[in-house]
């Protein structure tokens, strides 16, 4: 089979972790007989430095035509001066995932068993380990609402409003995503809202409650967000696949992210209705160690293992490639952010080397 991946390496350590997600593709495509072909994109920070803009209109042609993308980071304290909003990395992201129509975010959060003692949780919470999902509807809510500011009617000053809404579409087509991700997994599925408060919150939990009728396989629990960004801590293994909108998905994810022990072991994935998506890790660009070889790559190949198991199809693969990202990590290989005192660390591409080694 062949496929055409988009590929942004973006800026920082971006390009040094994506070359070697590429050159693991390429081992799946040898090993199995796939064809991979790359289209490299220019966006985020460098795209401003060569083209004045973050996103330019031919770099979102390149994507829409791929069969995915893959992304590796964007930003940095270079362009952080920038006011004009086209003129910051950031604006890359969020117009790819608009012109992509890209509307559930999938970040798993998974406690690797030779990585226990990186977690911040105590051994005798996190058990065996956890492995969690969150399905963050990235479209919609109090981030795409209307934003302004008026001045207040007394002397309390300028008032900033921002309107959170969602409907009951935008609703219905995340959380069947997270009913049908359950149905591969364990079987359960935590809504997290606000509904005790907010009316968005109500909506959102009513149809909710409506797509689960057609799931009658799944269980599904509702969780109010303070809730659940207590219940990550005390007891992550309670949970399978969380859904949740785009504020308080946004927030639980990045706190799932650092019970595992570090960012640079963290995919995701960002899917639009026809299975497409944009494929990248959950860290930053990192530009105090761009160069240097030694930045995790491991997120960005977990990424691609995602890549080919929700775009293309091809869960052996997918699997393969997280066998090989664990037993890697079973026979002690570590870089500098994941290294316990003392452990000896490898570089970016010996980890990428061993990985595909294994593979």
């Amino acid at each position: 089979m062949e496929f055409r991946i988009a590929v942004v390496k973006g800026d920082g350590v971006g390009p040094e972790i994506v070359s070697e997600a590429m050159l693991v593709l390429d081992k799946i495509g040898a090993k199995y007989g796939h064809t991979f072909s790359y289209d490299e994109v220019i966006a985020g920070g460098c795209s401003i430095d060569i083209n004045g803009v973050a996103l330019t209109q031919q770099a979102i042609d390149t994507c829409k035509a791929a069969d995915s993308v893959l992304l590796g980071a964007v930003g940095g304290p270079k362009w952080d001066h920038n006011t004009d909003a086209a003129k910051r990395p950031e604006r890359a992201l969020l117009g790819l995932r608009s012109a992509l129509g890209l509307f559930a975010n999938l970040r798993p959060a998974m406690m690797y068993k030779a990585l226990a003692d990186a977690c911040p949780i105590k051994r005798e919470i996190i058990g065996d380990g956890f492995d969690i999902v969150i399905c963050r509807e990235l479209t919609g809510d109090v981030y795409f609402g209307e934003h302004g500011r008026r001045e207040s009617t007394n002397d309390w000053g300028t008032i900033g409003y921002d309107d959170m809404n969602y409907s009951e579409y935008e609703v219905e087509r995340i959380a069947r995503r997270a009913f049908e991700m359950a149905r591969v997994r364990s079987k359960k599925v935590t809504s997290v809202d606000k509904a005790n408060v907010l009316e968005t919150s109500r909506v959102w939990r009513e149809t909710v409650a409506r797509v689960a009728e057609e799931y009658p396989d799944i269980e599904l629990n509702y969780m109010y967000v303070d809730n659940a960004a207590m219940q990550l801590v005390r007891n992550p293994g309670q949970f399978d696949v969380i859904v949740t909108g785009n504020l308080f998905g946004d927030i639980l994810s990045d706190e799932a992210s650092m019970i595992t022990g570090s960012i640079g072991m963290l995919p995701s994935a960002s899917l639009n209705e026809s299975g497409r998506g944009m494929y990248e890790p959950i860290h930053g660009s990192a530009p105090d160690i761009a160069g240097k070889g030694i930045a995790n790559p491991i997120a960005t190949i977990l990424s691609c293992a995602m890549m080919l198991r929700y775009s293309f199809g091809l869960p052996t693969e997918a699997d393969a490639i997280e066998r090989a990202v664990e037993k890697v990590l079973d026979e002690g290989y570590r870089t500098l952010d994941i290294a316990a005192k003392g452990e000896k660390t490898i570089g970016t591409h010996e980890m990428g080397e061993l990985i595909r080694a294994n593979i």
